[in-house]
């Protein structure tokens, strides 16, 4: 009998291995921050070392026409991103072929005069995401109308415009196109479109009438429209979770954080503050939601996930204020907490205390959100280091690779590649 359940357990064992392997090789990365929205993949056999300049572990490298600092998404065999050609004003969507980086076919999506932005923001950001039937893109359509810019120590012009959201068949045919709601902002615009049933959910926070907004996927109609607090600008992708007994979408800004309901955006809880404009995304442990932020001050968070109402003093677990993040999003490895400063310093947090383990320089100044794979956190600076360190009380680092580009865009994982897109070249590699 002992001799059956272990053979049975072994059995278990291995089929549980498998399945595990077979989910890992089969994972795509659909949308901004992966499969599950909070930078963590499945992936095993990933490259840890390369080099751009003699191409070491780079399984190809190609040229993408224009510029942007919106992530590559990948579906199986495909790969697409898009990208501002700024001679002609064109925004357009390319798909690649992801053994080769040959481009398959380019499709513009709209013809707009350039739109207001910061240094570091480009004319294409917001990353696609995919359903494995539609590609849905998101850029900003601008005309001849300006707005005083807002929140702003220097009075200037802003260009204004309306969010453009659009599907795309995998042959690059347009199945729809709509212009939801008006943007403006000093800084430019990107709001990542978010998958979620069948609807696409995109984050209208701007220095204006802001909003949040749901439409149907496979139409592009509005199904519902949850206008924003404080109409302040913020550029935070919503995260959706199962969690306390329902489906949480619980994201940050226009001055607070907040829970909603995807189904029909009503709130569940909300949180003021801690200050007035975020561009990181939260994480989730299944214990805490994380939010790092933002400007003028910034803050880290562990957000019990079961409030109701305004729980600003009853459901914060932690608050630090001791890491300058602002743009890039944090990973979780395990127990710990990563947030890249983006002045180009690692910060790791144990979660459940939010104690701060150890903090220390590794690059120039960060853009990119982190990614986390095999128990590793991947932080890419904005020269194009890549850094892989094992999360811990002490701080290890296992490699650091350069890719002798200058990147800003996020890194995506499919399988046992590595995705980055650099201001000129897309590149795969792979050990």
């Amino acid at each position: 009998m002992r001799r059956m359940k272990s053979l049975a357990l072994t059995s278990s064992l291995v089929l549980s291995t498998f399945l595990l392997t077979a989910a890992a090789l089969a994972e795509n990365w659909p949308g901004w921050r992966g499969p599950r929205g909070d930078g963590t993949s499945l992936a095993t056999n990933l490259p840890r070392h390369w080099d751009g300049a003699t191409n070491n572990n780079i399984l190809w490298k190609v040229r993408i026409p224009g510029e942007g600092h919106a992530s590559p998404i990948v579906w199986k065999d495909r790969i697409f991103l898009v990208t501002c050609l700024r001679e002609n004003e064109q925004r357009a969507l390319l798909c690649l072929d992801r053994q080769s980086g040959e481009t398959l076919w380019k499709r513009n999506v709209l013809k707009s005069g350039l739109e207001t932005k910061h240094k570091l923001n480009s004319y294409a950001s917001s990353t696609p995401v995919t359903d494995g039937q539609l590609v849905y893109v998101s850029f900003l359509e601008t005309g001849d109308r300006t707005v005083p810019a807002r929140n702003v120590s220097t009075p200037r012009p802003t260009k204004a415009g309306e969010m453009v959201i659009a599907a795309y068949d995998f042959s690059g045919n347009q199945q729809w196109l709509v212009r939801p709601g008006e943007f403006a902002s000093v800084h430019g615009y990107c709001s990542n479109p978010v998958l979620h049933k069948d609807l696409i959910i995109v984050n209208g926070d701007h220095d204006g009438n802001s909003y949040i907004l749901a439409l149907q996927k496979n139409t592009g109609q509005t199904v519902w429209k949850t206008p924003r607090d404080h109409k302040t600008r913020s550029y935070v992708t919503p995260l959706i979770r199962n969690v306390a007994g329902k489906t949480q979408m619980v994201f940050s800004g226009s001055e607070h954080i907040i829970s909603l309901n995807p189904d029909d955006g009503s709130r569940y809880w909300s949180i003021t503050g801690p200050t007035e404009q975020f561009v990181a995304s939260m994480v989730f442990d299944g214990q805490l939601f994380y939010m790092a932020a933002g400007y003028p001050t910034y803050h880290v968070m562990g957000i019990r996930p079961d409030g109701n109402g305004d729980v600003t003093q009853s459901h914060v677990a932690w608050h630090v204020t001791n890491a300058r993040c602002y743009v890039p999003s944090p990973v979780l490895v395990g127990n710990y907490l990563l947030v890249a400063d983006d002045r180009g310093t690692a910060n790791c947090f144990e979660t459940s205390t939010g104690e701060r383990l150890w903090q220390e320089r590794l690059g120039m100044h960060y853009s990119a959100s982190l990614i986390a794979a095999e128990g590793l956190a991947y932080f890419l600076s904005d020269d194009g280091i890549m850094t892989i360190v094992r999360p811990g009380p002490e701080l290890e680092i296992v490699a650091e690779n350069s890719l002798n580009e200058n990147c800003y865009a996020s890194p995506a994982i499919s399988a046992s590649n590595i995705f980055l897109r650099a201001e000129q070249h897309l590149y795969c590699i792979q050990q």
